[in-house]
């Protein structure tokens, strides 16, 4: 929490990847994870809130389709896409109008953001264009000391990272395959799903 709340980027376990931290109100720490991730710009960077409330606080709208793929889904490793409350960094919302969220259901994930009580990034803890780091080790190797701190969660379950879904249009549409299969969410809504 000390590393968080001064402005430090830490690299924390999810219930798929390892990712990169930052407290996501707090731009000069945003700044520094762009640049640590070599990002381009126009690309958006989620973020895991702890609740509801919290989810409120950056959002302008809950969608019913978000809705119900939240009472589905959450917590767990669907990023939903919602309208952006006005005034969030554009490092998060990459210039545009929306903002990704999940809630971790990774115990160690979601207690980092209940504890700093605010929401927190969640890239992947690899620099652009570089396979996720499956453990500590791995994104060492990526980040170094520029990184303030590692938290050892053992090696993560590999594989796909969170399924990323737009819920801002008129119908739903799949950003980024994942772990959470589009059958699985076109189950839920009762819809085709179609990817971006």
């Amino acid at each position: 929490m000390d590393v968080l709340r001064r402005g430090g980027v830490v690299v924390y376990p999810t219930e798929t990847l390892y990712g990169l931290g930052a407290d996501a109100t707090d731009e000069a720490a945003l700044e520094r994870l762009a640049a640590l991730k070599g990002r381009d710009r126009g690309k958006p960077i989620s973020v895991l809130v702890a609740s509801r409330a919290m989810l409120d606080e950056i959002v302008a709208a809950v969608p019913a389709t978000a809705e119900r793929l939240m009472s589905a889904f959450w917590p767990g490793a669907l990023t939903i896409a919602f309208p952006a409350r006005a005034g969030l960094s554009a490092v998060l919302t990459g210039g545009g109008a929306t903002i990704a969220a999940r809630i971790s259901s990774h115990a160690l994930a979601q207690a980092l953001v209940e504890h700093l009580g605010r929401p927190l990034t969640s890239t992947s803890a690899n620099p652009g264009g570089s396979p996720p780091p499956r453990d500590v080790a791995q994104a060492r190797a990526y980040f170094g000391a520029a990184v303030d701190l590692y938290v050892d969660g053992g090696r993560s379950p590999g594989g796909a990272g969170s399924t990323v879904i737009d819920c801002c249009g008129e119908a739903p549409v799949i950003v980024r395959a994942g772990s959470i299969s589009a059958a699985r969410i076109a189950a839920v809504l009762g819809v085709r799903l179609r990817p971006r």
